[in-house]
Parts: structure tokens; C-alpha cells; sequence
């Protein structure tokens, strides 16, 4: 069972960062560099791309025949050939069995009498892992707070020391660094020797050095900023029944089915809340699963009421129950025998196969009813039983065939 038949292409996406760039930079520098290496992995059948302020997005569409596993590790090793080509600050290119547009199919949600970054670093460590490993997922991604040091400057303060904002930069890429520093052997041990980072908290920072004065003053960084622990973000809040929480949202795999994997994912949400600390609590916010199964759901309500209706019909213009019972009991034998064929053809129960089954019912007691009603008419006219069957079968077989083969090739258009 689906939304849809399983026909969705393979899709690889590459997302590169490049902070502060332009989106022509990006399309020079790295979105053009990366499609020059991947055009000639085999069975690529397009690739689209995307060229942002900030960052580059491309989407490798493969042949449907195309495992997405064996396509995604050719796509890593293409890339593996390209980073040295990048720029120096560019982040590493992330690979993704996953459109780069595609957006989550559920929205989990995590609250626990927290704060936002305490909860976020918790969900990143313990939670959101084990929902990548479900098998059809591409991604889990933690909407949160994740903590940052945070540099206010004062313009004011860094003119009047004739500082900028590049001798801020570099003093904290020179000291705020841990090197491995060799190592002490001796006849009974051996030791490895580092330079600890000397910079845990605000606090630590804000007595970076950033320069000495002519006088021997130092001049540190509390004294021409602010700093502190913070979000990273502060354009964006998770809020769910209205209060701040953190969300986990589940992409799924291009060719995945969403029903099956979200099953996966509601089972490990069940394993999770039974080993989470009391105070975290583990929740669904958002499912799309809900509306596929409903949807599918609608499709079997309407042939039941198919059915009836029919049934009544039948009834009202023949009125015998006898009667009616040949076309109610046609209807259920042709759906089982229909879904042997799917069965057989590998096919699944989706939107379109049950749309198939509405419009087929007509066809059935379509002709069902034309048969019924001529064997009915010359029972009336003094034919026995059996030999109303017979010539009143024969009679319309024809024209029943002919009008079934109409109906098909009307509909034969919805196939393509």
C-alpha cells in the first residue's frame, strides 16, 4: 500500500555551503565545478541545479533501473575528486539519497522542561541518530537551538583601538585553536602531548588577546564586544501547542514508501519514550501518512457505496431481490479477481490502482444489468429459466462485448 504507484526516479542531491558568497560566485566557483565531474556517471538522466546566495543545490535524476545506493556511492566519489578544486572556506559538500528540495513526510517533536539549547544538543546526541538508521530514510534533521559563541561587536570601541573586524577574525583563528604537540617516550610509557584549547565559556573569550597597544596595553575582546552563549539562529522558533520545543523532521528516501517507513518511525518513537528521562517527552507533531491512509481509506468507502447504490437501482426498476443479488454478487468477485492480476503484475494498492477499480465497477454491472435484464425479459415472455439463460446470454454477447471494448478505449487515455 501507497499514495502513488512506485515510479519515483532515484534522486541524488548535493548541497554545498559557502557562507557570505554570492549566488554568481557560487555558480562559478562551485556549482559548475561539481556538474563538470558528475555529468559522466552512468545512468544519469538530468541534472538540475541551483545557484543561491550562501549556497549550491543539485539534483541528479537517475534511470529508474538505477539502484539508488550503488548511484549515491558514484556521486560520492565523483565529489571526493572535487574538493580540492573548491574554495578554502567552503563547507564540504553533503550527498543525500534525496531531492534537495524534498520536505519532511513527519514532524516529531521533543519538550521537556528544558532550555531550547540544553534540548537541542540532548536530541542531537540521543535521538535523532536513531531515526537515520530506519531503512527509507535520507535524513533527520533537528529544528532547534544549537549553541554558539555568539560576538557582539562595538564598532564604537574597535575604532577608537583602530581595530577591525578581520583583526578580531584572525586573533581568534590564531589562539582559539588545540594542536597535537608530539609526544614524551620514555623506557617504561609513551605520552601524547597537546596544546589544550584555552577557551571554554564566555568568560575565557572575552579575555582574548586581539592585539598589544604601543604602551603594552593588551587589548582584549570583552572590551570591544559583547559575547555570549546563544543560539546560533535567532530567525527562528519551533513552537508546538504553542510552546518552544525541538522538532525532528524525517525526509524519506526518494523511492521509499512513506507509508512503510513512518510505520518504522512510529515504532522506534514507541522504543525511544520507553527509555527517554522522565521530564523528555517524545511526540508526532505532523504525519503525512495520516492523509494517504484516509485518502485510500475514501477510495473503499466509495466502492461500498457503489455497490449499495447500484444494488438499490437494480431493485427499484426490477423489483426482485433475486434479481438484484446476480449484479451485487458480480461486484465483489471482479475486485478479487482484479486484485489477483495486481497481485501478479507486481503492483500495489495506490490512489490510481483504486481509481481503477471505481471506474471498473461501472463497466461490470454495466453489463452485468444488459444481460440480466434480457434473460428477465423473456422469462416474462414464457421462456423457461434455463433456456432464458441461454438465448438471452447469446443474444446480447455481442453487443456486450462491443460496448465493454468502447468504455475501455475511453478510458485507455487515463493509462499514459
Amino acid at each position: 500500500m501507497r499514495e502513488y504507484p512506485d515510479i519515483t526516479p532515484p534522486v541524488v542531491s548535493i548541497s554545498t555551503s559557502y557562507p557570505g558568497a554570492s549566488a554568481a560566485v557560487i555558480e562559478s566557483r562551485i556549482t559548475t565545478v561539481i556538474e563538470d565531474q558528475i555529468s559522466g556517471i552512468e545512468g544519469v538522466k538530468s541534472i538540475r541545479s541551483s545557484s543561491r546566495d550562501g549556497g549550491a543545490f543539485i539534483n541528479i535524476e537517475f534511470d529508474l533501473d538505477r539502484d539508488i545506493d550503488n548511484a549515491a556511492n558514484d556521486v560520492r566519489d565523483r565529489i571526493s575528486r572535487v574538493n580540492r578544486m573548491l574554495p578554502e572556506d567552503v563547507r564540504a559538500p553533503e550527498v543525500r539519497k534525496q531531492d534537495s528540495d524534498a520536505r519532511p513526510v513527519m514532524y516529531n517533536v521533543v519538550s521537556a522542561q528544558l532550555s531550547r539549547m540544553d534540548l537541542t544538543d540532548y536530541t542531537d546526541r540521543y535521538i535523532a541518530d536513531r531515526f537515520s538508521v530506519i531503512p527509507g530514510v535520507a535524513n533527520a534533521s533537528v529544528f532547534g537551538a544549537r549553541p554558539a559563541m555568539r560576538i557582539w561587536i562595538d564598532r564604537l570601541a574597535l575604532a577608537a583601538r583602530n581595530l577591525t573586524v578581520n583583526d578580531i577574525e584572525a586573533a581568534l583563528r590564531r589562539e582559539n585553536i588545540e594542536l597535537p604537540a608530539g609526544r614524551i617516550e620514555s623506557n617504561d610509557r609513551e605520552l601524547t602531548v597537546r596544546i589544550a584549547r584555552g577557551f571554554e565559556s564566555a568568560a575565557d573569550f572575552r579575555e582574548l588577546v586581539i592585539v598589544r597597544g604601543d604602551d603594552g596595553h593588551l587589548v582584549r575582546l570583552g572590551e570591544v564586544s559583547t559575547v555570549e552563549l546563544a543560539p546560533q539562529d535567532h530567525r527562528s522558533i519551533y513552537r508546538a501547542n504553542g510552546l518552544p520545543t525541538v522538532s525532528i523532521g524525517i525526509i524519506k528516501q526518494s523511492t521509499a514508501n512513506t507509508l512503510e517507513t513512518l510505520e518504522q518511525v512510529k515504532a522506534e518513537i514507541a522504543d525511544l519514550n520507553e527509555n527517554l528521562p522522565e521530564h523528555i517527552e517524545l511526540s508526532t507533531g505532523s504525519d503525512d501518512s495520516v492523509f494517504i491512509r484516509e485518502a485510500i481509506n475514501g477510495v473503499y468507502r466509495t466502492i461500498a457505496i457503489t455497490t449499495v447504490l447500484v444494488s438499490l437501482v437494480i431493485l427499484a426498476f426490477l423489483g426482485s431481490f433475486r434479481t438484484m443479488a446476480i449484479p451485487a454478487v458480480t461486484i465483489p468477485v471482479c475486485l478479487v479477481s482484479a486484485f489477483i492480476a495486481l497481485a501478479a503484475f507486481g503492483f500495489t494498492v495506490n490512489l490510481i490502482t483504486l481509481l481503477a477499480l471505481v471506474l471498473a465497477i461501472g463497466l461490470v454491472v454495466d453489463d452485468a444489468i444488459v444481460v440480466l435484464e434480457n434473460i428477465h425479459r423473456r422469462i416474462e415472455e414464457g421462456e423457461a429459466p434455463l433456456v432464458a439463460a441461454f438465448n438471452g446470454s447469446r443474444q446480447v454477447a455481442f453487443a456486450v462485448i462491443a460496448t465493454t471494448a468502447v468504455l475501455v478505449a475511453v478510458f485507455t487515455p487515463i493509462m499514459f
